[in-house]
């Protein structure tokens, strides 16, 4: 079932070109098990191959993670939100606990939504608590953009430069996510270090 799950990127990727990564890369913003890495590294490889532009790919998937990043967004303002006022209490979220989220991504909200789109696991969900706390929505945007872009070119740029040594790519890939992943602890520390500095 997983492998012919994976067959089914890997053929959408190369039959649907740049239609075909929009809608994945949206599939991949939402809930859905839509590896990015099975998207975007063989994208990345066709164009090493001359069959796909590299700045195409990296404005497909882009566009759509914030596509997909979008529709999170919405359902948590216009469907969640209103079900956490009206019966939050049943599931532990008190208007206390709501109102606190709401102060946190109202300070941190632009940096949790860019570091968020960059750690596996996390990067599904973020948009979820950005559209229960109302965040401005040109503020979610434009971070889900910086964040989703650089994913993007980081994944585009290994089918590139490796796309065609499967090898290359095992060995590879679990360095990058740390790489990935030490530049975002370095961010968040960068950014902690400065609102200190600014209340002091």
């Amino acid at each position: 079932m997983l492998h012919e799950f994976i067959d089914w990127i890997l053929v959408t990727v190369n039959s649907w070109g740049y239609t075909g990564i929009f809608v994945l890369m949206a599939l991949e913003s939402t809930v859905l098990p839509v590896p990015s890495e099975l998207v975007l590294i063989p994208a990345g490889y066709l164009a090493y191959q001359g069959k796909m532009n590299v700045l195409a790919i990296w404005l497909a998937s882009t566009v759509g993670s914030l596509a997909g990043a979008g529709v999170n967004y919405a359902f948590a303002l216009w469907v969640g939100r209103p079900f956490l006022e009206r019966y939050g209490r049943w599931f532990f979220v008190r208007p206390a606990l709501l109102h606190k989220t709401d102060v946190f991504f109202e300070r941190h909200g632009a940096i949790s939504t860019f570091t968020g789109r960059l750690i596996p696991g996390i990067r599904h969900l973020i948009s979820l608590p950005a559209g229960l706390t109302r965040m401005n929505l040109l503020t979610f945007s434009t971070y889900t953009l910086l964040g989703a872009g650089l994913w993007s070119a980081v994944l585009t740029a290994m089918g590139y430069f490796i796309g065609g040594n499967e090898s290359l790519i095992k060995d590879n890939l679990p360095l990058v996510t740390v790489g990935v992943l030490i530049f975002v602890a370095l961010t968040l520390a960068i950014y902690v270090l400065r609102q200190r500095r600014r209340q002091a």
